[in-house]
């Protein structure tokens, strides 16, 4: 498990259970936010906040879901385009070995046939696949992580999440955060200043 915290010697019990990632789970996400909030009211008793300044920033942060299992409507047209190259190309292929010797054109018609009913079976799925893109709110489909979505970066982009953070400006505390799969910062900007009520 490369994405997880883990040592040497996991079996310490007085900082952390046996396996931690155990213990977080996409189920846990009212229990995350209440911790959360009892953090923040901690701060404000110990008088942490400075209340005059706060900041805020997203972040964009890598879903357990890669960009081969994140569908769009147009990448799943350039996946189709692909397969349709690939199977005239076989075709033609096939053309050639009819012509050939019968004992020739049977060893390599065998191969060519497989590779193109193994195409078609992937053209079906993207076909269906499709179908949900289509009827998707936002029209992308992530197959892995359902809430992740593509978004773009400084470099190509990720699928993942944007994690929006209000943080203190003079202790450096988060005092309010939001994850979204929206990729612009700018639309969440309102939203977590609407928050400030939640701060102080």
């Amino acid at each position: 498990m490369k994405r997880f915290i883990e040592g040497e010697n996991r079996s310490q019990s007085t900082l952390f259970p046996e396996r931690l990632d155990d213990y977080i789970a996409k189920d846990n996400g009212k229990a995350i936010r209440a911790v959360c909030r009892e953090f923040v009211v901690l701060c404000r008793k110990l008088n942490l906040f400075s209340q005059a300044l706060v900041t805020i920033d997203g972040s964009k942060f890598k879903a357990v879901n890669n960009r081969d299992k994140n569908f769009t409507r147009a990448k799943i047209k350039r996946c189709l385009e692909h397969i349709e190259a690939s199977l005239d190309r076989y075709f033609e292929q096939l053309e050639c070995t009819d012509r050939e010797e019968r004992s020739v054109a049977e060893a390599n018609t065998i191969p060519l046939k497989d590779k193109i009913a193994t195409l078609k079976e992937e053209m079906q799925r993207l076909k269906k696949l499709e179908i949900q893109v289509l009827n998707a709110p936002d029209k992308q489909v992530s197959l892995t992580d359902p809430d992740a979505r593509s978004m773009k970066t400084r470099g190509n982009g990720i699928v993942g999440y944007n994690v929006q953070t209000a943080v203190d400006a003079e202790h450096h505390l988060i005092v309010a955060h939001e994850v979204t799969n929206k990729g612009s910062d700018r639309s969440q900007l309102s939203p977590m200043a609407g928050q400030r009520s939640h701060w102080g």
